[in-house]
């Protein structure tokens, strides 16, 4: 096992007391930890992470399905995608000093990856995949609710139309054409691939953005778009005029 004591560490944290420690320790391995300890006896958190995935969706589906009974199925799931996507999943994980709980390799942790937004994403996703293994759906939902769907008023409230959506209204306003989007690279193993898409006006990219599939990539690269247009504008140079 590594040094640290998952029961006094990330069970503090987390505010769950575990049957099997183990499954806990697992949650934080991140792959490149198992490079330079090829004898450390658990391995990645990777299966623990898409489990954790599925449970949040469904749990997440579920109470905004219930408590929300006036949104339509759109705006459900636009209120769905705010609370699960990366930087929601890593603003709870970086709040529960997760990411100083991580197993990773020395480069990893030399260029950031304790304040990752992928990996502490990827993080709170297995934490969760370990609570549902070990103490089971009431547990892990009790924990969802508590440390994640609190906000959900929030996010209503902030407005829950999704980043593509928001782009493409201003473009066919402003510009009268509609923004398309393109896979520019995918990198990864099946189970665990990571897209690098581009949105374009006509045949000019106006951003780009990573994720965890083409959906989450694609809201990404209209978010950067999204930012690039609202800075040009406060600048008063706005970029995306001249278009092909």
């Amino acid at each position: 096992m590594s040094k640290r004591d998952p029961e006094k560490d990330i069970e503090k944290k987390i505010k769950i007391k575990f049957k099997n420690p183990d499954l806990l320790e697992n949650a934080v391995v991140h792959r490149s930890y198992l490079n330079e300890n090829p004898d450390f006896p658990l391995p990645s958190n990777e299966r623990l992470e898409f489990l954790g995935d599925a449970v949040l969706e469904q749990i997440v589906s579920n109470y905004i399905y219930h408590n929300f009974p006036e949104l339509p199925e759109g705006e459900l799931t636009a209120l769905r995608a705010s609370l699960v996507r990366t930087e929601s999943l890593a603003e709870e994980s970086r709040r529960l000093g997760l990411g100083q709980e991580l197993l990773m390799s020395k480069g990893e942790e030399a260029s950031g990856g304790q304040d990752n937004p992928y990996l502490l994403a990827n993080t709170f996703e297995s934490v969760v995949g370990a609570i549902f293994l070990d103490r089971g759906l009431v547990v892990v939902k009790e924990f969802i609710q508590k440390e994640l769907l609190y906000k959900t008023e929030d996010s209503l409230k902030a407005g829950i139309k999704d980043p593509k959506s928001k782009f493409q209204e201003i473009t066919q306003a402003k510009f009268d054409t509609t923004p398309n989007y393109k896979v520019i690279k995918e990198w990864g193993q099946p189970h665990k691939k990571r897209f690098l898409c581009g949105v374009y006006l006509k045949r000019k990219k106006v951003g780009e953005g990573e994720g965890r599939n083409k959906k989450e990539a694609e809201e990404a690269a209209a978010k950067a778009a999204l930012e690039a247009y609202q800075s040009s504008n406060q600048q008063k140079k706005p970029s995306f005029i001249s278009l092909p």
